[in-house]
């Protein structure tokens, strides 16, 4: 199954309707799934998208990406208790525990991350090849970038943080995540020729 499949499979789910759950923020089922399973299936159906699409770019495949995946959230679910409430938030504290488990799969592969994207499909062949070759030469670019960008990049398009979630999830402030995913957006023009447009 494509990577694009496997998130269209996933039915992305933002939202719990409070009458389902009796709780409407994360941080309250998160406090919840302590007791609660149901509270935690909650959390995972708001966030299982954004976890494996950020995963999907740290993996090789995307049988990888599901696997991490799912580690992933045996290992949230274990340290729910863990989970502090107005901090980062459900998200951010989730991708810090996906970013870890795509560490130490990249450790046991002895491998180098390669990306590879969750993509919607494309109409025709030719569009579709087209779509597949640009999309491939963004993420070579990406992959290119020092590391600690690049995982800004992802963590912010792919993961869907903030500047102040990825400098949690990263260990660094609101400001240097910032400058990160500038810098790395500014190297990415750079590469396509995109001149910075003055004020």
């Amino acid at each position: 199954m494509e990577p694009h499949e496997q998130v269209a499979a996933l039915a992305p789910l933002d939202r719990i309707p409070a009458a389902e759950t009796g709780l409407e923020r994360d941080d309250e089922l998160a406090i919840a799934a302590r007791v609660d399973s149901r509270a935690f299936e909650a959390l995972y159906l708001r966030h299982r998208t954004a976890v494996y699409r950020y995963l999907a770019t740290r993996t090789i495949d995307s049988d990888d990406a599901a696997d991490l995946t799912a580690l992933t959230f045996e290992r949230a679910f274990v340290a729910i208790a863990t989970y502090r409430a107005g901090g980062v938030g459900v998200r951010g504290w989730l991708l810090r525990i996906a970013r870890n488990a795509a560490i130490d799969h990249g450790r046991r592969r002895r491998a180098a991350p390669i990306l590879e994207p969750p993509r919607a499909p494309v109409e025709g062949p030719e569009a579709q090849l087209e779509a597949d070759e640009a999309s491939l030469e963004l993420l070579r670019r990406v992959a290119a970038l020092p590391a600690d960008q690049r995982d800004a990049i992802v963590l912010r398009f792919a993961g869907g943080l903030s500047a102040r979630e990825i400098g949690v999830v990263l260990a660094k402030s609101e400001a240097a995540s910032q400058k990160l995913v500038s810098r790395g957006l500014l190297a990415l023009k750079e590469v396509y020729g995109v001149r910075p447009t003055g004020r």
